[in-house]
């Protein structure tokens, strides 16, 4: 499958191996700092005591934007499992119905999680609430994160079920399913 939206989703991707590059970057330089105290203390100097705050409370909403934005890119990459031992035996015909199906429910279930999304956004907003954390940052914030990669996840499932659909109207005989080989040949 084509998707005419890949590069808006490799922008997530590219996001979300931002949050990756800055959790590393956060841990690495909190283990450094530690690493200079212990140093100065095996030498008999005193320490630097240098410390970022908030480093997990960090890490853990980068971690959670890492997850969120790349749902979309996983998805069309055909990284996500998927269970097919039972439609994968199915004639083609058949199991592009089974395809739309999944899709349908798919879709429904996203734009459901966007939607609570979004309203806990605007609560967070309204009232301003903030982590409980060091660090007090707006809960808007990483929600938001949420509510793009939910909403991208949204879109491919869309475009997935409109070729879906499709192909099971025009000629659901000629219905495959598309495996990440398949999608390496084609880039």
């Amino acid at each position: 499958m084509m998707f005419k939206f890949d590069k808006l989703y490799r922008l997530g991707a590219w996001g979300a191996a931002a949050c990756m590059v800055a959790i590393c970057a956060l841990i690495a330089l909190q283990v450094t700092f530690r690493l200079v105290d212990a140093l100065l203390v095996l030498v008999g100097l005193s320490r630097l005591g240098v410390s970022i705050t908030g480093v997990s409370e960090m890490a853990s909403y980068l971690l959670v934007g890492a997850t969120f934005l790349g749902l979309a890119y996983t998805f069309v990459h055909h990284a996500h499992i998927r269970v097919t031992l039972l439609i994968s035996r199915l004639p083609a015909a058949i199991r592009v119905w089974f395809e739309v199906f999944g899709l349908l429910v798919a879709v429904v279930i996203s734009l459901l999680l966007a939607y609570g999304l979004i309203g806990l956004a605007r609560e967070s907003l309204q009232y301003n609430d903030v982590s409980s954390g060091f660090l007090s940052i707006p809960l808007w914030i990483p929600q938001s994160v949420l509510i793009v990669g939910v909403g991208l996840l949204a879109l491919a499932l869309m475009e997935a079920l409109w070729i879906a659909l499709r192909i099971a109207i025009r000629d659901p005989a000629s219905f495959r399913e598309v495996t990440a080989i398949d999608d390496n040949e084609a880039h």
